[in-house]
């Protein structure tokens, strides 16, 4: 192990850390990827360790790249506050190394928070900052799919469900984590591929989020410029991240065919070909999901099928794919059992019509004391129909829900 100090003054604030921080006799501080949002976290963490140090051995070509960025913009007469303020990648890939934000990916997220936070980041494309931001929320959604799928499905298929002022993100994030979920687990696409595809999804819509927000509660029809607006976003979205620095050849290929609809066998088509037919799989999925001011949300079975059948009717491979990911009733969706009883459905079970479900609502309608855990494999509690949203006469917020997991 070979210490190096660093100074206080030189660490970026409110980005990713570009190697591991260790104390003066090495021990572990933060990891690299760990984000220190203060001056004030950062001196903790100095008194903790009594210096903050890097491993050189350990940090290796990232620590260089660091230390070499760091002397150019001293001789280039920088200010400290500045250079303090500098987001530093240093692995020669790019922002796509960034890492998640989620420290501890055991414990459950504040999806408000995430929701939120993915409503400012794609509405303002144009911050600062701001690839940093989306490669940061597609780690996050990436570490959060793989350590808590069914509750990340859960809330973002409750979150789409519930209300439209934050309609694009929510949207955007269902589509990335169903996509990435299905290329992983069912098609077994390369965790680069997978990555590449979620960026994708997260970004199909950047030149248009906040008019899409808009349409989710505008009852009036379309105006000449909304029309138009929807026709060309997929190159507009295409033009914009080009300015913002994007050059993977097949993420914005996959932006730019989000929309295509051309049926017919997935592997054959080139890898951005594929990740546009997922993507336009799953969009079609997420839109029938959520609710509009002129319709409510359909029932996840219904959503499901407008996604498993092709433009031909016949069965979409990429469609298949997603409900074999997902299930046949995803995690959050509501169904109705034989026993007549009404259910939210909290994981996936072992076969894509076999969901674990917590019982809501009684044979007579009523909402019961506590949610009653049902296994749908069993004959007496087997699901007979998916249910709309509007037709649950009891909601529990997001937090409670997720406590049935």
């Amino acid at each position: 192990m070979k210490l190096v100090k660093l100074d206080l003054e030189t660490i970026p604030l409110g980005y990713p850390l570009p190697f591991v921080l260790r104390s003066s006799t090495g021990v572990l501080l933060a990891q690299k990827g760990y984000v220190v949002q203060s001056k004030e976290e950062l001196q903790a963490m100095a008194m903790r360790g009594l210096n903050l140090c890097v491993d050189t051995d350990e940090s290796g070509d990232s620590h260089r790249a660091y230390v070499s960025k760091l002397h150019a913009m001293v001789r280039e007469g920088k200010t400290l506050g500045t250079i303090a303020s500098t987001q530093f990648i240093t692995d020669g890939k790019g922002p796509e190394s960034t890492a998640p934000t989620i420290t501890d990916p055991s414990r459950r997220p504040n999806w408000h928070d995430i929701q939120v936070r993915a409503n400012g980041m794609l509405r303002n494309p144009d911050s600062s900052g701001f690839m940093t931001r989306l490669f940061q929320l597609h780690a996050d959604l990436m570490l959060l799919m793989q350590r808590q799928t069914d509750a990340t499905l859960f809330a973002l298929m409750h979150l789409s469900a519930s209300e439209t002022r934050m309609y694009s993100a929510t949207h955007a994030m269902l589509v990335s984590v169903v996509c990435m979920l299905a290329a992983r687990n069912v098609l077994n696409w390369t965790e680069d591929q997978v990555s590449c595809l979620g960026k994708a999804a997260l970004t199909m819509n950047i030149s248009m989020t906040e008019m899409q927000d808009q349409l989710a509660q505008q009852a009036q029809p379309l105006t000449n410029l909304q029309v138009q607006t929807i026709e060309t976003h997929s190159a507009q979205s295409v033009e914009l991240l080009k300015k913002l620095g994007v050059e993977d050849p097949d993420w914005l290929e996959a932006v730019a065919h989000h929309h295509d609809r051309k049926p017919g066998p997935l592997g054959t088509r080139p890898i951005a070909q594929q990740m546009a037919r997922l993507i336009q799989r799953a969009d079609i999925f997420g839109a029938r999901m959520a609710p509009r001011a002129t319709r409510s949300p359909l029932p996840s079975t219904a959503a499901m099928q407008g996604s498993y059948f092709d433009e031909e009717k016949k069965v979409d491979e990429a469609g298949a794919a997603l409900i074999k990911a997902v299930g046949m009733y995803a995690p959050g969706s509501y169904v109705k059992l034989a026993s007549g009883e009404i259910a939210v459905v909290t994981k996936r079970g072992q076969t894509p019509s076999t969901p674990r479900v917590a019982v809501l609502l009684n044979r007579q309608g009523m909402a019961t004391a506590e949610p009653t855990a049902r296994d749908t494999a069993q004959a007496n509690f087997k699901v007979t129909s998916g249910v709309p949203v509007r037709e649950v006469k009891t909601h529990l917020p997001l937090e409670r829900l997720l406590t049935l997991m």
